[in-house]
């Protein structure tokens, strides 16, 4: 079986560096405990747990450790979790994102100056909830473009035309999907100020997918089931290709392809190991 393997599949830099954090601490026998779980990888999860991570659930049970290290994840905590471990007297490993973190920095400064934030993302993930964390006036967050219409035809949403509006995204967002809601806002006549901050990494991945998935019988994307950047890639693929399947590991792969759905594409998701990935690539090519 032909199999047409994505170059930029797996770890993307900031997932490898945050996983690659706990693992050095876990070599200094300290009592670790991360802010969530580290990367939205089960499999990645179940192993730290073996080795003693214990993830924290959120800031009530942060709020009862004393000593230890916590350890930020990649998608980032807002301003209120860092205060929280520095008055428990916890040592903090920061692996944010360097890419999420520039949202940070980017939400706190223009919502200081009095702008209102919107958030195009993911509502309840955990990357838009630390960006909420970090602004000091009203953040709205809208992921389709019903919620866009219905905000600029809203006359009672508080936010004037003339009032200015900072408009950021989560880095995993779908690019294209990203413009087409800034549009909205822009044709509609609002005083925007547009900062596209979804990461180079997340762009060359969804471009790929697309072009991949354009070309195959059947295409596989590999993630975890939480996975906000690997559910997206899915959505691009299916809009390719018909026969696209999510998987989260070889286990979950039940495909019975005649020679005839040559060739097979292949993506995963940004927090997917690559033994994970070699063991689905592997077995495609061998058993069909």
């Amino acid at each position: 079986m032909e199999v047409i393997m994505a170059k930029s599949a797996g770890f993307c830099f900031g997932v490898k560096r945050a996983v690659e954090s706990v693992y050095e601490q876990i070599e200094k026998g300290k009592k670790i405990y991360t802010f969530g779980p580290i990367i939205h990888n089960e499999e990645v999860v179940k192993d730290l747990e073996e080795k003693g991570v214990q993830v924290i659930k959120d800031m009530e049970e942060l709020g009862t450790i004393t000593e230890g290290t916590v350890i930020i994840r990649s998608h980032g905590v807002s301003k209120e979790v860092y205060e929280l471990i520095d008055k428990q007297g916890l040592e903090c490993v920061d692996a944010t994102c360097p890419f999420v973190k520039r949202i940070h920095r980017i939400v706190e400064k223009e919502s200081g100056e009095g702008k209102q934030i919107i958030i195009i993302g993911n509502p309840g993930h955990p990357e838009v909830e630390g960006i909420m964390g970090w602004a000091v006036t009203e953040t709205i967050v809208m992921e389709s473009e019903k919620e866009v219409e219905d905000f600029v035809n809203d006359k009672n949403n508080g936010v004037l035309k003339n009032e200015e509006i900072c408009i950021v995204s989560q880095t995993t967002f779908n690019y294209n999907k990203f413009k087409d809601l800034v549009e909205i806002f822009s044709k509609r006549g609002y005083n925007v100020n547009v900062v596209n901050t979804i990461c180079n990494a997340t762009e060359e991945r969804q471009t790929e997918a697309k072009q991949i998935a354009s070309q195959v019988q059947t295409m596989i994307v590999i993630g975890g089931t939480h996975s906000s950047n690997t559910r997206k890639l899915y959505e691009i693929c299916k809009k390719e290709c018909e026969n696209t399947y999510f998987i989260q590991t070889l286990d979950d792969l039940h495909l019975e392809l005649p020679k005839a759905a040559s060739p097979v594409g292949i993506t995963a998701g940004a927090s997917t190991p690559n033994n994970i990935i070699e063991e689905v690539q592997n077995y495609v090519r061998i058993n069909f």
